[in-house]
């Protein structure tokens, strides 16, 4: 057990491809046996992975889920950012151009209207829980919008470590909703062309949790509501330690 182990161990990241590969089989089976194929097995592969990631975390007393046990450390890495935003641009190269320009008007305004209802959102929430100054208040409302806007204004606006903590633990909820709801709503609201899913990624915003999301309804729509969700980000880097965080210190003082 111990020569097999330390296999493993050297062998993360290959052995980390052979236990999702391992999930995504037995998440197509609970799909088409539980669900008669109602429901994704990208889905089922998504709740499965995170109850996997807290039992990790409880039996090890680590952040990092199932990677905090050596033989599983390679998720870590395929997890990460580096193989996900890989992921994410390696997407842009299924795009139809023709299909980005029937978004029109529609998706630029999803795209602003998604990230100001969030950071409205995220605001009001921070206030709601004492959080009443304005660096608070953009940092937790930006992270409302993403996981990875709230540290880019938090670091920006002097925020404290514990607040962007939060800002990042509000963006991460979101990405977890994001990811497992959207093929439950999406036959609800028509989510099956890539002009809903574009408008989708930009009233949603984050990238992991609508690639996901999508991947798990439709893996066709995810380059559009993928590259939308990426432009997201984008406008929330540059609205949140500027517009939003000026505009909290006209309302609030500071």
């Amino acid at each position: 057990m111990e020569l097999v182990a330390g296999v493993l161990e050297r062998n993360g990241l290959l052995f980390a491809f052979v236990v999702v590969g391992a999930m995504m089989l037995i998440s197509g089976w609970l799909s088409k046996t539980l669900t008669r194929g109602r429901l994704q097995g990208s889905a089922i592969a998504i709740i499965l992975g995170l109850v996997l990631a807290y039992a990790g975390g409880i039996q090890t007393g680590g952040e990092a889920g199932l990677a905090d046990i050596a033989i599983f450390g390679g998720l870590g890495l395929m997890g990460g950012a580096m193989l996900r935003d890989f992921a994410i641009v390696a997407t842009a190269y299924g795009v139809d151009l023709q299909e980005i320009k029937k978004a029109g008007a529609a998706g630029g305004l999803s795209l602003l209207l998604g990230v100001i209802v969030s950071f409205i959102v995220g605001a009001a929430v921070a206030a709601a829980f004492g959080y009443t100054d304005p660096e608070s208040m953009a940092t937790i409302g930006s992270g409302a919008a993403t996981y990875i806007v709230g540290p880019v204004t938090g670091t920006a606006v002097g925020a404290s470590s514990e607040v962007i903590a939060l800002s990042v633990a509000a963006g991460l909820v979101k990405a977890v909703i994001v990811m497992v709801g959207t093929p439950m709503i999406a036959p609800l609201i028509g989510l099956n062309n890539p002009k809903a899913a574009m408008a989708y990624g930009g009233l949603m915003g984050t990238t992991s949790g609508v690639a996901g999301g999508l991947a798990a309804t439709d893996k066709r729509l995810v380059p559009y509501g993928a590259m939308t969700a990426t432009f997201y980000t984008g406008l929330g880097c540059l609205l949140g330690p500027s517009v939003f965080y000026f505009a909290l210190r006209f309302l609030f003082g500071g």
